[in-house]
């Protein structure tokens, strides 16, 4: 096996076994997200598949012999020549250097913008816990119990009043 076919599936099945497919599904909220993510991880298993089928096995060695006796040694020579005078240049990766740090830069957002986002989901979670007690206690509550719970409201009444403020 070649060297650089190599790394790429160990780092294929190493990317494969580092996802949490299971934990990102959980995030999801919409069915639209839902079928997007499943399409998203059929495309990576396929494409990781690929990946160590086809860079985890050596070519077949060309067997010359068999073509000489069928084709004969001239011309078989001839594409000998040619096949084993062939250098595939080796890849040097130019591009990773380019786009890493903003990939990481990218990476530390997304991380930043989840924890912004935990933060709110958590907020909104409360706001709708309080709003479904107050839900159940409104037909009974009072003004002042209210007005306990939301100091503000009961300031914005009491600058209206003291300003001589009735709403027309």
């Amino acid at each position: 096996m070649s060297g650089n076919g190599k790394k790429v599936t160990d780092l294929a099945v190493k990317a494969g076994k580092a996802i949490d497919w299971d934990g990102m599904a959980k995030m999801l909220v919409s069915e639209e997200a839902r079928k997007e993510f499943a399409t998203l991880r059929r495309t990576f298993e396929d494409v990781n598949h690929q990946l160590q089928t086809k860079f985890s096995q050596e070519p077949q060695p060309i067997d010359w012999e068999y073509y000489r006796k069928g084709i004969g040694s001239k011309v078989v020579d001839m594409y000998k020549e040619a096949y084993e005078s062939i250098e595939i240049p080796k890849y040097v990766d130019t591009v990773t250097p380019e786009y890493k740090p903003k990939f990481d830069a990218l990476v530390v957002e997304l991380k930043e913008a989840e924890q912004a986002s935990l933060k709110e989901s958590e907020r909104i979670e409360k706001e709708i816990a309080e709003l479904k007690e107050m839900k159940k206690k409104i037909s009974t509550m009072t003004a002042d119990e209210y007005f306990e719970k939301h100091p503000e409201v009961k300031q914005k009444f009491d600058d209206e009043i003291r300003n001589d403020y009735w709403g027309y």
